[in-house]
């Protein structure tokens, strides 16, 4: 037995559109349906309250929708709104919190130095670093663990823009991170969605050798491990994705095609409930 239902993916805009590409990756044959509440975002600068009552109505029309497992493809809803998301949904739920925490635990492991423990270094939004999710959740994985946050919150919209390489990126990464090896990091997480676009620009305002995790793929493997067996779309043709937004212009089929690396499909407007 096979089961047909769609993976669900949200997030407060497009930018878990990379994680989005790699479920798709990683579960080729899986359908996918993404929400995007776009009507909504950004989720970072708003309060917590807000941002649990916007992630609850989403996530409620997800599950309407039938799917089989619900992905939570934005940092901020993971860090402040996943107890909601869990206590409401009857399927497996996938934040990408837990599974970046993870994957920066284990680099950071292996760049120690003689027994060191270095400092990791997590870029978020205002709100994800105010929430100390990713903090909780690595010294949880590593209680000896110092962890750094830095909001970054001019990244979104240089991202959206496709202002990734250019000087007003370089500038801006140059004066976020200026702490980060000061600070002897050697490990950096991604903690926004957004953030992958500017992967270079990152890299090129820290030393060399940093390691940059970016929870995408590790959040893909989370997604198959928390399908149950016998719960996996069987392999007769490769799977759909269908895009689901609550607000749609000109602008953001260009913003979502730069997250996709190709021109977007179509985006289909919804209204929650």
């Amino acid at each position: 037995m096979s089961d047909p239902r769609p993976i669900g993916l949200f997030d407060s805009g497009v930018g878990g559109l990379t994680v989005l590409e790699a479920v798709a990756r990683r579960m080729p044959f899986e359908d996918l349906l993404y929400l995007g509440d776009t009507a909504r975002l950004p989720y970072g600068t708003k309060s917590p309250e807000t941002v649990r009552r916007y992630a609850r109505r989403a996530i409620g029309f997800l599950l309407s929708q039938g799917v089989k497992a619900v992905v939570v493809a934005c940092n901020t809803a993971s860090a402040l709104a996943l107890d909601v998301i869990e206590e409401i949904s009857a399927v497996p739920v996938v934040g990408v919190v837990a599974p970046g925490a993870e994957a920066a635990v284990a680099a950071a492991r292996a760049s120690d130095l003689d027994g060191v423990l270095g400092p990791i270094a997590v870029l978020a939004t205002e709100a994800t670093v105010a929430s100390d999710a990713y903090g909780r959740a690595i010294r949880a994985l590593d209680p000896g663990r110092d962890v750094i946050h830095t909001a970054c919150p001019l990244f979104v919209p240089l991202a959206e823009e496709g202002w990734t390489e250019n000087e007003v990126a370089r500038s801006a990464a140059a004066r976020y991170l200026a702490e980060v090896p000061r600070a002897g990091a050697r490990v950096v997480v991604l903690g926004c969605t957004h953030y992958p676009l500017l992967t270079r620009t990152i890299a090129g305002a820290l030393p060399k050798g940093t390691i940059l995790v970016n929870s995408a793929e590790t959040t893909a493997r989370a997604v198959e491990a928390a399908l149950p067996p016998g719960s996996r779309r069987g392999e007769i043709s490769h799977g759909t994705t269908r895009l689901l937004v609550t607000d749609a212009s000109e602008r953001l089929r260009r913003v979502a095609g730069r997250f996709l690396g190709r021109p977007a499909a179509d985006l289909t407007l919804v209204d929650l409930p």
